[in-house]
Formats: structure tokens, sequence, C-alpha cells
């Protein structure tokens, strides 16, 4: 089977059901995608699921070590910067955004678009 590329679906879960299973409610989990270097960050949350980078862009923490709040942002557990989980955004704008990826569910399972 192929390695994905960049315009290539990776399927993460075959339904939503078994995504709620393995993803705890607003508890950042770390994924790593075959033929990637950088892990990425899942968070199911009453807003959706979703996926970004696991790095914090302020200095390199696992943000998958970290919390989540009710503004629908991650926080990293070093230094308590938040992060949209929609855009990526720092709330106070003091470092870079994170990559954010899009989570798709479909009748046939849980895709992340790489």
């Amino acid at each position: 089977m192929p390695e994905p590329t960049s315009s290539t679906p990776h399927k993460l879960f075959d339904s939503f059901l078994e995504a709620e299973k393995a993803l705890p409610l607003g508890k950042p989990q770390k994924l790593w995608v075959a033929g990637r270097a950088d892990a990425i960050c899942l968070v199911r949350n009453r807003a959706g699921i979703f996926a970004v980078s696991d790095v914090c862009p302020h200095l390199g923490e696992s943000l998958s070590k970290g919390t989540t709040n009710y503004l629908n942002e991650v926080v990293c557990p070093w230094h308590s910067y938040r992060f949209s989980l929609e855009n990526g955004q720092e709330c106070n704008n003091r470092t870079n955004r994170l990559k954010t990826y899009k989570i798709e569910v479909q009748p046939d399972g849980v895709y992340l678009q790489l």
C-alpha cells in the first residue's frame, strides 16, 4: 500500500464511534503518521475532532502533554500558551500559528487531510 502524500487523506478510524472511544473528551493525544517526522496533536471536544501540529512554536514542547479549555484551545504545558484548535492562532499573538489539519468525518470513517 502506498504511503499517504500531502493530498491523500489518512484514515484514522473506521467510524466516529470508534474515534469517540479512542479519543477521551478534551484530552489531547499524540499521533504519529507513517512517513512523517513530525507528530500531530489530536483533540476531540464538544465542537468536534481537531488536528494541529504537536510542537508548540514558542519553545517546542509537545502539545499532546497539555490540556484544552472551553474556548476550543489547546494549552501548552510549559508556559500556558493557548492556541485555537480551529485556526492555530495563539490567543495573544506572542508566537507563530500552529499548523492545522482538516479532519473529515465520512460514512466509512474519520480522515486526516495531510
